[in-house]
């Protein structure tokens, strides 16, 4: 019996109808892929910036927490300071180290800020992004590590240490046993926040990402760890009771605040925190001109362009210092 073939002209029709699904299959895949890595870049943007502020975010609310001390400031009449920076130290203005000058005239500066005019700044940084801002807090963390009624005591070697005693207060370093039984002791810290730019090797190539790094009081020296990557600037707005009423009446920038309202520890009540998150990597697909990105509002906000391919977001969230103002101190 004698068999049929396919003509040529069925074999290119199959061809055509094949490369038709075949090619409408390949869009569709290329299709899927672009958006997974969009989906997945806007993903590690929104984590990136969630992460930022949630660490930063529980530094700034413990600021005005002193445990069971309960004056407003700190003088050689009523507080002793032992513990020693070995190293720089990072302060700016007067009385603004990591422990409180006793020999000043005024108020030790709990919280304070800046934006960068250098890459040195604040006497301990040498690797800051200008144009952002610096933040700088000092603060309790933790749990009392002492209990005069149980005889619990948990201070160790090397930690820095606030003892509060009411009326009275001490910075110590390392164990320590204090002769009042009603006296409570926590972890003392003091952080610095800022930007800066670390080299990372990707696919045998280098790039320069935009990372959030930390100073940390850790056993006597400020040291430096890297928080984030992705974060490109940072900006903030303080909310100040400038009448003594405990409510926000005025918003400033870190410029705009004075040594005063700076040495004023119940005069800040909140901080507007402002982030621009930007991706790892550019995306080559995407082309962006002249992208403007505000930080903050008023008469002085910060408005960034950019002409590249990258994508980026803006984080904002504003955090209340629950231990300042009419109720100081909390606990």
């Amino acid at each position: 019996m004698k068999q049929k073939g396919f003509t040529l002209v069925e074999v290119m029709i199959s061809l055509f109808i094949g490369g038709l699904i075949l090619g409408g299959v390949m869009f569709t895949y290329l299709g899927m892929k672009l958006t997974t890595k969009d989906t997945m870049t806007i993903g590690e943007i929104q984590e990136s910036g969630r992460l930022a502020i949630n660490i930063m975010q529980r530094d700034i609310e413990q600021v005005g927490f002193w445990g069971t001390y309960y004056d407003d400031s700190f003088t050689a009449i009523n507080t002793t300071v032992t513990s020693k920076v070995s190293g720089k130290d990072c302060v700016e203005g007067t009385n603004n180290g990591s422990f409180p000058d006793l020999t000043s005239s005024s108020n030790f500066r709990t919280i304070y800020a800046e934006t960068a005019k250098s890459t040195s700044e604040l006497n301990c940084i040498a690797d800051v992004t200008k144009g952002t801002d610096i933040l700088q807090l000092k603060f309790l963390q933790g749990n009392s590590q002492y209990n005069g009624i149980t005889g619990t005591n948990s201070t160790t070697d090397n930690i820095d240490y606030f003892i509060a005693e009411q009326e009275q207060a001490s910075f110590v370093t390392g164990k320590y046993t204090p002769t009042n039984i009603n006296a409570t002791i926590w972890p003392y810290s003091h952080h610095v926040y800022y930007i800066s730019e670390q080299e990372y090797e990707v696919n045998n190539k280098k790039i320069k990402v935009p990372v959030l790094k930390r100073k940390r009081l850790v056993k006597g020296k400020m040291t430096t760890e890297t928080i984030m990557e992705g974060v490109e600037n940072m900006r903030f707005l303080f909310g100040l009771d400038t009448n003594s009423d405990s409510k926000v009446d005025t918003y400033k920038s870190a410029a705009d605040i004075t040594a005063t309202e700076w040495e004023n520890r119940k005069g800040i009540l909140t901080v507007q925190l402002f982030l621009l998150i930007r991706s790892l990597e550019p995306d080559p697909g995407l082309k962006i001109k002249n992208k403007k990105y505000i930080l903050g509002e008023g008469e002085t906000p910060r408005e960034l362009s950019f002409d590249d391919n990258y994508r980026r977001t803006v984080f904002t969230t504003t955090i209340r210092l629950s231990n300042v103002g009419g109720n100081l101190w909390k606990i």
